[in-house]
């Protein structure tokens, strides 16, 4: 028997969205209670509002109005760009954060998000379904569901209503307003493209960064701005972004504003009647076809990797680079530090402007600040100035995000989103729940300035190693043990345990001053306090992350097989054991790799950096088991090749061995031409490919460089005793 519940007042809910919409608000709407319950109230009260669409975040079959689309909230990313009404979420059915916060950002004024949920007091212990797919489906308290009910339950903007009873909830009143909120172009948007148009139609490298948080009409600006380039005679304007979708809002405000100037339109150009081109291509097309362009607009630049956006930059001469800077995808603050290293360095007079006024909703609106608030997508991280004096006075200590202040929360996971390209609600939501979760916090005077978050991982019984080593099992998390266990070949990976660094962050006012190696330390020391066989971290590949965790004492193990889709490099797998079976397993899983290397890597890596490449291969060198290389006729070829009497293609095998002696492969790091023996020793460019990256200016020039390397080395090199016998 259903429950009884209140007839919700259709009148009343009509007068209340249109209030919303005149003053250009937003209600976050909690129906508390029972699932069924709040079900028979919401296909009571739907029918009866009026809204145009809106999306249903839950089980297909309880859709309660034709006008709802029914979604699931892994597709949630589709609808970035697109408004909606009204959104029902469904959180019996699973509450991932990153998908709540996003679609929150679709709703237009007057919009309402109806979340399903038990009573608030109940969240601590609430046994979410989403909570099976990231491991947290434990029988411990959530932190994190229990932060958001406390903060829920204190904002006064929430309407909360519990409709497994028969009171009928009262709604807040609606003030008149005047003027009523209309969508317009804000002041912000219209310095926004007279800026745009300047620089379309203004010198060469001077490149422009738009930022701003999402619902502020940059992607309108952009199409707007592009519509007047093509009537101030520009003839190519090209767009690109991650995927198509995103430019959607970008090529309607273009259409909008060429008008009767439209020749013809497809969902990826337009062409005007005066033969100019506004075009879509999807980033890597567009860095393989190298399409001429007076004008390059790239939208939702956060998520494109920095490699990517550093060739678009040098590759056309004007271009401007748009992204959000808070948001869901926790990509925008990264995108922010990183790539203004590479403006700074290629080009110095690049130009920054940024949209603070919401388009979609009023700058009252209640629902922005809230879901900003739940997920910390603002968390903002206040940095403290240290001198080298002051690092001795830093304390590490044990953390738990879990138990910490608002404040110090806010304060430490701000630092996590700007020190890394994708961390996000989900993210905060692992590290508060996560019971294998082990962090520590350096600070001073109470002020946190640096943090490591790490997980327990491992431990799988022998019979689950061995499927997972085979291919035919893949267990939630563990990512370090399962990755040796598969990628390497060594199943007794997966039955040890060991602790994996998922992020560290030092504050940028603070590095260099020992605090990262001190942070890693003390998560080292409780790994082998506590018995755990290594530590050990994945992370994308870069010289100076590399050269970090080197000092940290981790060995390389492993390298991933293709490049990470947000910063365009290779996902790298570095460890410290610290029992006598993880050494074992290390030295054994090194020793593989660099035997297997010369071969992996022109397979694999061909457009790995040169440096990352030799410090990669210089640590496998010192792992490679001896062996009775080089012997005589190695030498006797090498001597050959030096001279000039032996071919470049028939040494190559014997280059390779050589590149992975201890001694070469140190001393090669400070010669000139260490980058061309890379390309064409270890990663087998050909010789037009290095030409083109001026690093010879053809074959016999590049044979000639290789020829005097190896001469040097053999005469002058550390260790090259052996080499002189003839």
């Amino acid at each position: 028997m259903s429950p009884a519940i209140a007839a919700p007042a259709a009148d009343a809910w009509r007068a209340f969205q249109a209030g919303l919409a005149a003053r250009g608000e937003r209600r976050l709407v909690l129906l508390e209670g029972e699932r069924e319950a709040a079900l028979q109230w919401l296909r009571s009260l739907l029918p009866s509002l009026e809204f145009a669409s809106g999306l249903w975040a839950g089980k297909t079959a309880d859709v309660a109005d034709h006008r709802l689309t029914a979604i699931e909230p892994a597709r949630a990313r589709q609808w970035l760009g697109r408004e909606t009404s009204l959104i029902v979420w469904d959180g019996w059915c699973g509450n991932p954060p990153d998908a709540l916060a996003a679609l929150a950002g679709t709703l237009k004024a007057g919009g309402l998000l109806f979340w399903l949920m038990p009573p608030l007091d109940e969240w601590k212990h609430f046994a979410d379904p989403d909570y099976e797919r990231t491991g947290l489906d434990h029988g411990r308290a959530h932190p994190f569901a229990e932060r958001m009910a406390g903060i829920l339950a204190k904002a006064s903007s929430v309407v909360r209503i519990r409709p497994d009873t028969v009171e009928a909830p009262s709604l807040p009143k609606s003030p008149g307003t005047t003027p009523a909120f209309t969508v317009t172009t804000t002041p912000d948007q219209q310095e926004l493209i007279r800026k745009l148009v300047s620089f379309g139609q203004g010198r060469r490298r001077r490149p422009l960064v738009v930022t701003s948080d999402r619902g502020r009409g940059k992607s309108a600006a952009l199409g707007m701005a592009a519509a007047q380039l093509l009537q101030q005679g520009r003839r190519q304007v090209l767009v690109t972004a991650p995927s198509r979708d995103n430019v959607n809002a970008l090529f309607r405000h273009a259409r909008e504003s060429l008008g009767e100037e439209v020749f013809q339109a497809s969902d990826d150009s337009i062409e005007t009647v005066a033969g100019a081109w506004l075009r879509f291509l999807p980033v890597r097309d567009l860095l393989q076809e190298k399409p001429e362009a007076e004008v390059v607009l790239v939208d939702e630049a956060a998520a494109i990797p920095v490699s990517l956006l550093k060739r678009v930059l040098l590759g056309w001469p004007r271009v401007a680079f748009a992204s959000t800077v808070h948001g869901y995808e926790g990509a925008g603050r990264g995108f922010a530090i990183r790539f203004r290293q590479v403006l700074d360095q290629a080009t110095p007079h690049w130009q920054l402007q940024t949209l603070s006024q919401p388009v979609r909703w009023s700058a009252e609106d209640p629902l922005e600040p809230l879901i900003s608030r739940l997920f910390l997508l603002a968390a903002d991280h206040s940095p403290a100035k240290l001198r080298q004096a002051d690092a001795e006075a830093v304390m590490i200590a044990p953390w738990w995000p879990g138990e910490a202040s608002e404040a110090e929360l806010s304060d430490a996971f701000g630092l996590l989103v700007e020190a890394h390209y994708r961390t996000t609600p989900a993210d905060l939501r692992q590290w508060m729940d996560d019971p294998a979760a082990r962090s520590w916090r350096a600070s001073i005077n109470g002020r946190t300035v640096g943090i490591l978050w790490g997980a327990v991982e491992g431990g799988l019984n022998e019979a689950l190693a061995e499927q997972v080593a085979s291919g035919k099992r893949r267990v939630r998390g563990h990512l370090l043990p399962q990755s040796l266990a598969s990628h390497s070949g060594f199943p007794e990976a997966a039955s040890q345990r060991g602790l994996r660094i998922i992020r560290i962050a030092v504050t940028p006012r603070a590095r260099h001053l020992g605090i990262g190696r001190r942070l890693v330390a003390a998560a080292v020391n409780n790994a082998g306090e506590t018995g755990l066989d290594f530590t050990g971290t994945s992370f994308g590949g870069s010289p100076g992350l590399y050269a970090f965790w080197a000092s940290c004492g981790l060995s390389f193990v492993r390298i991933g097989l293709q490049q990470e889709a947000t910063s365009g490099e290779y996902p790298l797998q570095m460890v410290r054991a610290q029992s006598n079976r993880g050494i074992k397993l290390i030295q054994q899983a090194g020793a593989r790799l660099a035997q297997h290397w010369p071969v992996l890597v022109p397979l694999n890596w061909r457009d790995l950096e040169p440096e990352l490449l030799l410090r990669m291969t210089s640590d496998l060198a010192t792992r490679e088991p001896e062996e009775r290389w080089p012997d005589s006729a190695d030498i006797r070829d090498l001597q050959n090749f030096g001279r000039g009497h032996r071919g470049f293609k028939l040494m190559v095998p014997v280059l390779r061995s050589l590149s992975l002696t201890p001694e070469f492969t140190g001393w090669l790091r400070t010669q000139d031409a260490a980058g061309l023996w890379c390309r064409a020793v270890v990663q087998g460019w050909s010789w037009s490919e290095m030409q083109a990256q001026g690093l010879c200016s053809g074959q016999r020039n590049g044979e000639d460089q290789l020829r005097a390397v190896v001469r040097d080395f053999m005469e002058n090199g550390p260790g090259c005793e052996p080499f002189a016998v003839v």
